[in-house]
């Protein structure tokens, strides 16, 4: 199912839920240009064209230039390389991740990306955030324009509730808990609204008072 989260007066973003695990694919439409940019490929060609296609109105001759990947689980990637074939959108990822995700698809990412980088198609432009712990390259991607709410797309990363899994190793929890605090919620304010890679999006706000129990249960 389609959903509409925002209409800002530089991007639209909108978001469809494919697969039994529920995984949200996420496009942003730039107003004024019409490029456009999808973070994770999960699944469901047929679900990803109806979103796609659900965005004709929202800026000039739309047409997606760009797939940001967040990190290079199986569930994140299915349709990526029939997305790729469909569009010639160059894909990117979080370094550390980029050659697990040609391997499994066999689509070549055009460049990985590293903490604080920026990455965009005309008339829109995201920070990257590194978040190691779910695998070693996850990232996330804030978008800000001025006057208008933080989008955090977080992948994998963080939901409501507490962060990604790290199958219980207290080594990649400490370092993804480190890194969402350090580079997140000391970052971005309460009112930054969390886009997940799978269920409902949240605010920092909502999270914030609990990382001290997330910390002590240690996932």
């Amino acid at each position: 199912m389609e959903a509409l989260h925002a209409i800002t007066p530089a991007v639209t973003i909108r978001s469809t839920s494919v697969s039994s695990l529920d995984n949200n694919v996420y496009l942003l439409t730039a107003s004024q240009t019409g490029h456009q940019l999808l973070i994770d490929a999960a699944d469901d060609p047929a679900a990803i064209g109806r979103l796609i296609a659900s965005a004709v109105g929202d800026g000039p001759s739309p047409r997606l230039s760009l797939i940001v990947t967040t990190h290079s689980h199986p569930d994140h990637i299915r349709a990526l390389a029939w997305l790729v074939q469909a569009t010639g959108a160059a894909v990117l990822s979080g370094r550390a991740d980029s050659a697990a995700i040609e391997r499994q698809t066999g689509v070549r990412v055009e460049r990985g990306l590293d903490h604080g980088d920026l990455v965009g198609v005309p008339g829109l432009q995201l920070r990257v955030i590194a978040l190691r712990g779910h695998t070693p390259g996850s990232v996330a991607l804030a978008y800000q324009a001025d006057g208008e709410p933080v989008h955090l797309f977080t992948g994998d990363s963080l939901f409501p509730g507490g962060v990604g899994n790290t199958d219980r190793d207290p080594d990649r929890f400490g370092q993804l808990m480190a890194d969402v605090v350090a580079r997140v919620f000391e970052v971005y304010p309460d009112d930054a609204i969390v886009h997940p890679g799978h269920g409902d999006p949240t605010t920092l706000g909502a999270e914030r008072p609990y990382l001290d129990e997330w910390r002590q249960r240690g996932w």
